[in-house]
């Protein structure tokens, strides 16, 4: 009876965890590589394959130009294949050039169809956002404290109950998110926070507390104060806002998500951020199921943020993904000719390897995350 109660709540738990996972990154990846079709077509490029996901098949069907629409097994990317290429990497084939071929297009066409997979990732974002923004409007959680843990940084340095926080270190807070966000960013010794404080502003000197997601391992570092807010409902502001409103709050949010992304990966090349938050689909998974929890709106939210990250990422100047195609088009333009084949597969090569790294890199993370290791 024991082995059968196991056995129903690992069932349970890899369903509530695998479904979420599988509509985030299905989502993404659809949109992604329905941009590439979209602006193939608008280009007059005959398109042999649409596929969701690699390997064996679960479905296919074929649309009346004769492309070819499927979902396979492993939903961890896509690809679209065009009538010319010999693979999905895009490589062309010789035998098959033609006229409504991809390969025989101008290098303004190429790049726009190329660049048409994240562009799409961010407009889906965009839609999200307006979408969210729209329905449920704008919370914004006054950075007020409510609550304070018993021997906390916060406590031990003078923080109180119904303290208005105003800046850390001249960084202006506007809303409570903006708290943990700061302190993170600053990963300083000691922090001035600027309180408003019945009426009265005063600075208050205190030094985080350093803890770990992962005490054994001591890893995933946060810098913790103590304090909590956004229970009380006089420290909540609910905003309606009109469609105009909502497209420009989600335009910011798609930027911020951008910038503070691109922040991060600085940081993490000089070293001043760990590695260790690069995380995989293991990850990915595990966030999913935890969002979904709380309904479809979180996990709508999760969506436009992996979209996103995964069109960013496909913009970076790496072989095999969109962003090496550009370069190499970038390089055809200004040398009025492409690259051999010879170093066309020189550079592919590298690119598959730094990605297989990369993918083995962050599953390593994943394990180590989930103290399997």
């Amino acid at each position: 009876m024991l082995d059968l109660v196991n056995f129903s709540s690992l069932s349970y738990n890899f369903l509530i965890y695998t479904i979420p996972f599988l509509f985030v990154l299905t989502a993404v990846v659809f949109f992604h590589e329905l941009g590439h079709f979209i602006i193939a077509r608008l280009n007059r490029v005959d398109v042999e394959t649409f596929s969701v996901g690699f390997g064996r098949e679960i479905f296919s069907t074929y649309d009346r130009r004769g492309t070819k629409w499927k979902i396979c097994w492993i939903p961890l990317g896509g690809y679209v294949k065009f009538v010319d290429d010999a693979d999905p990497t895009s490589k062309a084939d010789a035998d098959k050039l033609s006229k409504n071929g991809f390969h025989s297009k101008s290098i303004i066409q190429r790049s726009s169809i190329v660049s048409a997979g994240p562009i799409a990732n961010f407009i889906l974002a965009l839609v999200i956002f307006t979408f969210l923004y729209s329905v449920n409007g704008k919370t914004t959680i006054l950075p007020v404290i409510e609550s304070i843990e018993e021997a906390s940084p916060a406590m031990n340095g003078g923080l109180k109950v119904d303290d208005v926080i105003i800046s850390i270190d001249e960084v202006p807070i506007n809303k409570f998110g903006d708290i943990p966000r700061v302190i993170q960013e600053k990963k300083t010794n000691e922090l001035q926070f600027e309180i408003l404080r019945n009426g009265s502003y005063i600075n208050i000197d205190l030094t985080p507390e350093i803890r770990y997601l992962n005490p054994e391992k001591k890893s995933g570092e946060i810098f913790y104060i103590g304090i909590g807010g956004g229970t009380l409902e006089k420290n909540i502001i609910k905003e309606k806002m009109s469609t105009i409103q909502a497209i420009g709050y989600g335009i910011s949010d798609t930027y911020q998500i951008i910038h503070l992304s691109l922040s991060y990966i600085y940081k993490m090349v000089i070293g001043a951020e760990s590695t260790e938050n690069l995380g995989g689909p293991i990850r990915i998974a595990q966030i999913s199921g935890d969002v979904a929890k709380n309904g479809i709106m979180p996990l709508l939210q999760l969506t436009a943020l992996l979209s996103v990250s995964i069109g960013l990422i496909n913009l970076f100047p790496i072989p095999m993904l969109d962003g090496g195609h550009l370069m190499f088009y970038l390089i055809e333009a200004i040398r009025g000719k492409p690259l051999s084949e010879r170093t066309f597969e020189l550079f592919h090569k590298i690119g598959l390897g730094f990605i297989i790294f990369l993918m083995f890199f962050a599953l390593w993370n994943d394990l180590n995350f989930l103290n399997i290791f």
